[in-house]
Parts: structure tokens; sequence; C-alpha cells
């Protein structure tokens, strides 16, 4: 059998690969799933492996015409992010990198030290981000900041999204360097421009991927794009928020969990907001993962969810593709937990200020504005429950709130594709929207 698209999603511990064919509307031929092979030191066996589980399905051979993928293996898409100050050019910056399905290692203020450059060194991320400035204000951080990681000779892309008026100069700083130059994330105060930024660290990840241990072959047989897959779920969400408004999709798994959202929150909390947030936010939840981070979870769950269990009986039921119910049943505890406290840190809070009368000040970001809450990735989409999960993050009290509210729909992403339209959307985008439909039941 022949089939138009392969599309592989590399995942921490799971490869998951889905067959489509687009020519008379969207037919999903057949997925299949493997365990990721990336510490084997070649992905390509978890891919084959999946690909061979998804034949056996069918009853026969698979082969394809293009095959594009999304990657969070080999450790994600690192990046440590470098600005002047903590709440704009450096919260700017950061936002970027998380949008663009990275992974933050480090984040620094300010002029950096020794001991800053060592730390850089120890966690030999796939990129550096230089920021600082508005546009035509300081200068001098930034400047002194590029000729400290050139000296370090660190032979890691830098990306430049700060100052503009500095870009020539930082040109001539990293001449002979892997160098991505780009607009101000910060160009005026208390406005954001993270967009730009993305598409260039996605560019720069692809770039750069293959670089990665056990990657190294994955252009053996994907011969199209790779993005970051959280980057891929954010371009996702973003084609939603197109098609049906203010959205958010949580994605749970083996080793994150992320929170990606898509909507400008309410007039009401805009104007008691202190500080911007970007329309296209995302967080990482680094420590939130029901397989590999699993004892992380764990911690968090309270003595009655524990149900009389002893942690380490519960850890031990904890599989990466659970299969009896019981261990499915216990990876949903975990997901629930994992859920409640990704939005916990992804939603703003509004606090009463008492100065003349009480008063009120908002902080992070608006979820009351959304329409429509989606889950994503495995535990989410294959345990059961699902939409009963999400559920939770409502605020059901009607009081002024930053959560998403009891009108808020919940959909699952039932052919687990969200990762997989993100990328396709580089290359169909009207494919890729008649695909989500699908998997949401739209």
């Amino acid at each position: 059998m022949r089939v138009e698209y392969l599309i592989a999603e590399i995942g921490s511990t799971t490869t998951v690969v889905t067959a489509f064919n687009f020519r008379k509307g969207v037919e999903v031929v057949g997925q299949g799933k493997a365990f990721t092979s990336v510490l084997q030191g070649d992905v390509t066996i978890g891919l084959k492996n999946a690909i061979n589980e998804m034949e056996e399905q069918l009853g026969e051979s698979i082969e394809y015409d293009r095959m594009i993928g999304t990657s969070s293996a080999a450790g994600g898409l690192k990046i440590t992010v470098h600005g002047l100050v903590q709440d704009m050019t450096v919260k700017a910056a950061k936002e970027a990198a998380l949008g663009a399905g990275g992974i933050i290692k480090m984040v620094t203020a300010g002029r950096l030290r020794k001991t800053d450059i060592k730390k850089i060194k120890e966690i030999s991320p796939n990129l550096i981000m230089i920021a600082g400035g508005t546009d035509y204000g300081e200068r001098e951080t930034a400047l002194d900041n590029a000729e400290i990681i050139r000296d370090a000779d660190l032979n890691i892309p830098v990306v430049y999204c700060g100052n503009i008026a500095n870009q020539d100069e930082i040109k001539e700083i990293f001449e002979g360097k892997e160098l991505y130059v780009i607009d101000n994330v910060y160009p005026r105060v208390d406005e954001l421009n993270v967009e730009p930024a993305r598409g260039i660290i996605q560019d720069a990840f692809e770039m750069n991927i293959v670089k990665a241990g056990g990657m190294d072959k994955i252009k053996e047989m994907v011969n199209g794009a790779i993005m970051p897959t959280p980057g891929a779920v954010m371009e996702a969400t973003k084609l939603l928020y197109e098609i049906i408004g203010d959205v958010i999709v949580v994605d749970v798994g083996g080793a994150t969990t992320d929170v990606h959202s898509v909507t400008e929150g309410s007039v009401e909390i805009l104007d008691i907001l202190v500080t911007p947030e970007p329309k296209a936010k995302r967080t990482v939840e680094g420590d939130l993962g029901v397989y590999v981070n699993r004892e992380n979870v764990l911690e968090l769950l309270q003595h009655h969810e524990l149900e009389g269990r002893t942690k380490d009986s519960i850890t031990s039921l904890i599989k990466p593709i659970p299969t009896t119910e019981e261990e499915k049943y216990w990876s949903r505890v975990l997901a629930q937990k994992a859920v409640n406290t990704a939005i916990d840190r992804h939603v703003g809070q509004i606090k009463r200020v008492y100065n003349s009368g009480r008063k009120f000040s908002a902080y992070g970001k608006d979820l009351s504005m959304v329409k429509y809450i989606i889950g994503t990735g495995g535990a989410l989409t294959r345990l059961g429950k699902g939409e009963e999960m999400l559920e939770s993050i409502k605020d059901v009290k009607g009081d002024i709130t930053m959560r998403p509210t009891k009108e808020a729909k919940v959909l699952l992403d039932n052919m687990y594709i969200m990762a997989c339209a993100g990328v396709l959307c580089r290359e169909n985008k009207e494919v890729a929207i008649e695909l989500l439909k699908a998997s949401l039941n739209l």
C-alpha cells in the first residue's frame, strides 16, 4: 500500500507514526506506536518498529511519498535565554522560546558572569538566545553578552532578538558563526513581539536536530520538515484559534505536561493586567510527566489520593504504554494531577490591592474567554476519561476569574494528531485544518 504522508511524533518515551491520504478528503490509513529508540543511538529503530506495528494491523506493507515529523526526544530543544531586565526583555525572549517548542534550561538578566558561561557549557544547549534593550534604548548589555559568548567558543547557534540598533555589531561579533538576527522581542515598553523569533527558532531546530544523540540518522527516513513537538502543537493551537476562537490545549506526556493557549483574555482583565502577556502562550512543566517524571507527580498526591497504597507500589504500575486496567487507572491518577498542576502554573492570578479603597490587579495569563479546552497526548486521548480530567480545570463559581468558565467546551484529539497537524500546516494549511476538524469531531 502506498500513502501520501507518514507523520511521525518522536516523543521522549513513545514514537507514534500515522499514515494519511488527502486526495479524497482526510483518510487516516493507520497508526502505529513503539518505544522511542534515541538511547539506542538510532531514532530510526523506533520509527521502523512503529511502522511495523501499523503494517501488522493493516495486514500489508506501507510505502510513502513523504514523511514529516516532530521530535521531543534527545532532550528536546534546549535553550538558554540571556536578556537585560527579568520582567521585560528576558520574559519576552523566554515566551518566544517556549512558544517555539523550546525547553528553557537557563535564564539570566544583566551581564553574563564567568559562572554563567560555565553553566551554559554544562547544559550544552541547542540554541542560545540573546535579548536586551528596547529598540534604540540600552545597547551595551546585549553587546557585552554577545562578546562573552563568542569568546567562550561554545560552537552553539545564537539567536539575537534584542535592540535592533545593535544588529550590525552583532553580525560582526559572530562573523563566521551560526547566527540568526531577528526583530526585537520587546521593541517598546509593555509590547511583546514573539512570533518572528518563534519561526526562526524552529528553523534552527530543523537544521540542528541531526546533531542530537540518536537523531543523526533521522534524514534517512524523514524527507520533509521536522519540528519540535511542542512547537508543532502550538502551531496547531494557533490554527484552531483561526477556526473556532479562543482555545487552550493541554498535552500530558511521559516527560512533561505542556499547556498552550491562544487568547487575548477579557477587556476587564486587560484593564488591570500589570505586565503584558503574549496572545499565544506556552508553558512547559518539565517535572510533570506520567512516566519519566512519575515520581515527581506522585510526590504531589495528597494522602487520600494514594487510596491506601504506598508510592513505591504505584510506581511499579506506571508503564510507558499501560496495558492492564490497574496500570491505566494509576496513569490516569497521575495525569489528572499533572493537568491540574500545569493549569495552576499557566493561568494568572487576581489579587486585591488595598490603597485608596479596594482594587484588583491581575498577573499572568487570562483564560476566562476560552471557548474550547482540548486534550492531546497519550494520557488524555488513550487512557479513557480524558474529558472528565479536563472538566476539572474550569471555574464554575461565576466570580471574577482568569480560569476557563463553565461555558467552555471540552474536546479530545481523538486521532492523536495535534502535533501532526502542526507540522503539516507548514506544507498544506487547508489539509491540516481538515485533519484537526476530523480528529476533534468539529
